[in-house]
């Protein structure tokens, strides 16, 4: 009895091996599937940065020497199909990273905080902000916010909300405190005042974790956030969209700012109508299931210019 009861031990254990076995076959990665490629559009300045970065500076503003068959989305619209597309690949802010899917390591170097700081992680780019040049904001009161906002950014206080965020703050060694009283208008109630926020969607979560702080230190104003691009932070801070329904207060690019947009009328802005807030990275991003867990620049060039259109291009066994 004992022997019949081993011996059946010993098949379900075997039937079991084989279901596992079994079952890992058919959820194999089929290396032999054709990549989508993911991308942003030519005004988004995490395509800017990343082209850049991978050595594929034509594409930064062009289309026509992607591989054909490329796909178009915002930074959210990567991320989700990245949680369902187990065939893609594109490319977010570090400051958009989850756990729903992978960031690939580039040349190496994971994508963290610290590799950014050290210099180590080569993919990255700086985040800007722009604001309307003085005289011409909705009231006196937005004015005053805007700039009481702007040294924020430059203190310890702003700094610990961006590296929170997933950014990397520029070094700092005031607090909010100790410069507080240069901007009076944080110590009246302006619960009735609205601060209109826009440009990159890639510095959405960055922006709208230093409003969210920032309004509660200064009398409770009320942050709009509307972020369609950092080609937009140009055009509807200072440029023709700034007295539409869409015009903005403090306009963000993930980019550095052409020299075109800072002029106006050949005019060149003052130094203190924009500037940097931040360094981030730039991720290479697949499905979870995905194995690959590093690409290169060279990888990633000839991805997007279609030379690689198959996963076992770049997977071997």
């Amino acid at each position: 009895m004992k022997k019949i009861k081993g011996l059946m031990l010993v098949l379900v254990f075997g039937l079991t091996l084989g279901l596992v076995a079994c079952q890992e076959q058919e959820e194999a990665f089929n290396t032999d599937s054709n990549i989508t490629v993911y991308t942003r559009d030519t005004t988004s300045g995490t395509r800017a940065g990343f082209m850049g970065g991978i050595g594929f500076d034509e594409a930064e503003s062009s289309d026509d020497v992607l591989v054909e068959g490329f796909v178009i989305k915002d930074n959210t619209g990567i991320m989700t199909s990245m949680q369902t597309d187990e065939f893609g690949i594109g490319y977010v802010s570090l400051a958009s990273l989850t756990d729903d899917i992978k960031g690939l390591s580039f040349n190496g170097v994971a994508p963290t905080v610290d590799n950014v700081i050290n210099n180590t992680y080569d993919l990255k780019r700086p985040f800007n902000w722009m604001v309307r040049a003085d005289g011409d904001f909705p009231s006196q009161d937005v004015e005053d916010l805007v700039h009481a906002f702007i040294a924020f950014l430059g203190t310890t206080d702003g700094a610990d909300i961006i590296n929170n965020a997933g950014a990397v703050a520029l070094p700092a060694t005031e607090t909010w405190d100790d410069i507080k009283a240069n901007y009076p208008i944080t110590e009246q109630d302006n619960s009735g005042v609205t601060v209109r926020f826009g440009g990159s969607d890639s510095i959405q979560k960055v922006a709208e974790g230093l409003t969210q702080a920032f309004s509660a230190k200064a009398g409770n104003f009320v942050a709009d956030h509307d972020h369609t691009g950092s080609g937009d932070a140009y055009k509807r801070v200072v440029g023709d969209q700034k007295d539409e329904s869409v015009g903005k207060d403090v306009g963000f690019a993930s980019r550095p700012f052409k020299d075109s947009e800072k002029e106006v009328g050949g005019v060149a802005l003052p130094e203190a109508q924009y500037g940097q807030l931040a360094w981030d990275a730039i991720v290479a991003i697949v499905h979870v299931n995905n194995p690959i867990n590093n690409v290169t620049a060279e990888d990633l060039k000839k991805i997007y210019e279609g030379t690689y259109t198959k996963w076992s291009d770049l997977i071997t066994e």
